[in-house]
């Protein structure tokens, strides 16, 4: 009987302290980081990330990982709440209120399952006041620069806790390359004066447009190009030089920064008990095409960097399966902390990705929504429209609501700068029918209705002129009259 009562105790103290079975979490996200700018990735020639390099050695990499959709609150709001953009209605970055009850988020899950949950940083999440103001996180303190969340995070690792945490620190930085490409001021502090061209990276290979670009493409880079706050239509290569310069200088700068959270948790001692994940809401251009920063399906906008290291991790490993951020991020946290996951959530748990284990069945897909509305009138209109985006190891299939050419065909295996467009190449047909069935049947299977509905008449061209985006009007309206009254 007092062996019995001795092995309850034990059981008990066990459950409560949370140490064994619930990890804590440790959430970083960067702000338009792309999937390979840190050293441990391109070299350390003209970037430096020594705490990324630090948590990717202790991690495992997921070289295909993509974001939800390429702009910050449709991504951030599928992240958190492990629903993709078209079910959240959740598309661009315009104001809108989720249902807290329907749209259950990550701070609510885990605060419910008994976890201290505390967010610092950038917030950018869609929630009604009344209903659910937080979001579950019971802790909350957003609007400060990068230096000061890397420091409130810090001190709250610091602090003696009697349960498991969930802790999410969202820096803002590298997006500040938007401010830098209009030459504003840098509200993060400055990073100094490019150095000579010599001395700067070089400009993307693939700065031209593809080759055979659908129209679609073509007529969204006009209205990206006609919004006078961007001045790079007008870039030289060496501008763009510059401006991947400074692009690698605000990734060193945060790159410091989660230096300091990482130092924080080694320092409490709760590395072997932290489920540790990083990643980024899209990624950035930075000359790719013609572009600067994200919105369209171009692979340095859409792919984002992934790291997962698991509670006591020690080797580095890499990934090369399909990850989707949007749906995958949440039914990992729920795997490692072994918290019920709802029925709602499609995505795949990445535990077993991250240990190493044998996985007989995985996506062999992985599909990107966007809705390229931040564009700027051309010729008396507002380029924009909605895309879906299908890849397989090999090849991307896109396909675009508008245009007068909307699909888009790219063999990522012998061109993996996108820089010439099969779609209307005779030679690759089958394979473009078979990515638009397979996009189809994955359209069917999520409930995504775009899908159906941009694909029902065989892709047939859709004048642009249909389209309008009053809020962009209104502002380059503004910015005219403006520049008459100066």
């Amino acid at each position: 009987m007092k062996t019995l009562f001795l092995h309850a105790l034990i059981l008990a103290s066990f459950f409560a302290s949370g140490s064994a079975a619930q990890p804590n979490i440790l959430f970083i996200m960067t702000d338009q980081h792309s999937a390979d700018a840190m050293s441990f990735r391109m070299g350390d020639r003209y970037i430096k990330t020594p705490a990324l390099d630090r948590l990717a050695a202790r991690g495992t990499y997921f070289s295909k990982a993509y974001t939800p959709n390429p702009l910050c609150m449709p991504a951030r709001n599928s992240i958190f709440t492990g629903r993709l953009p078209h079910e959240t209605k959740i598309t661009d970055n315009s104001k809108i209120t989720l249902d807290p009850t329907e749209f259950v988020t990550m701070g609510t899950y885990f605060a419910r399952a008994g976890y201290q949950t505390a967010y610092f940083g950038k917030w950018h999440l869609a929630y009604n006041e009344a209903a659910s103001p937080t979001h579950g996180f019971q802790t909350l303190d957003t609007g400060h620069i990068d230096a000061d969340n890397a420091a409130l995070a810090s001190t709250f690792i610091a602090r003696k806790h009697d349960r498991p945490f969930l802790l999410v620190v969202s820096f803002l930085n590298p997006h500040n390359v938007c401010e830098l490409a209009r030459g504003q001021e840098l509200n993060n502090g400055p990073i100094g004066e490019p150095p000579p061209v010599a001395q700067r990276p070089p400009a993307p290979a693939n700065l031209a447009p593809p080759r055979n670009e659908p129209d679609s493409m073509t007529r969204i880079r006009s209205g990206y190009h006609a919004n006078p706050q961007f001045p790079v239509a007008k870039f030289s290569p060496e501008m763009w030089q510059a401006l991947r310069w400074g692009y690698y200088r605000l990734i060193e700068k945060v790159d410091a920064e989660i230096g300091k959270v990482l130092d924080a948790l080694q320092a409490a001692g709760l590395e072997d008990n932290t489920l540790i994940v990083f990643t980024a809401d899209h990624g950035e251009c930075a000359g790719a095409h013609g572009f600067n920063q994200k919105t369209v399906l171009y692979e340095e906008s859409a792919r984002v960097p992934l790291i997962v290291s698991a509670p006591g991790q020690r080797i580095a490993r890499l990934s090369n399966k399909f990850a989707n951020t949007g749906t995958d991020i949440l039914p990992t946290m729920f795997d490692f902390s072994q918290v019920a996951r709802p029925a709602k959530l499609t995505g795949l748990s990445l535990r077993p990705l991250v240990n190493d284990e044998p996985v007989s069945v995985w996506r062999d897909v992985v599909v990107v929504q966007n809705n390229m509305s931040q564009t700027f009138p051309v010729d008396g209109n507002v380029p924009t429209t909605e895309g879906r985006m299908i890849r397989t190891d090999r090849y991307k299939y896109c396909v675009y609501a508008h245009g007068q050419t909307r699909e888009s065909l790219i063999d990522l295996g012998k061109d993996p700068g996108e820089m010439t467009d099969l779609a209307r190449d005779p030679a690759h047909r089958q394979i473009l029918l078979t990515l638009r069935e397979r996009l189809r049947q994955w359209g069917v299977e999520n409930h995504d209705p775009l899908i159906a509905e941009i694909l029902a008449d065989d892709v047939k061209p859709r004048d642009f002129a249909e389209v309008k985006t009053p809020k962009n009007q209104n502002r380059a309206d503004n910015l005219a009259k403006q520049k008459k009254k100066s």
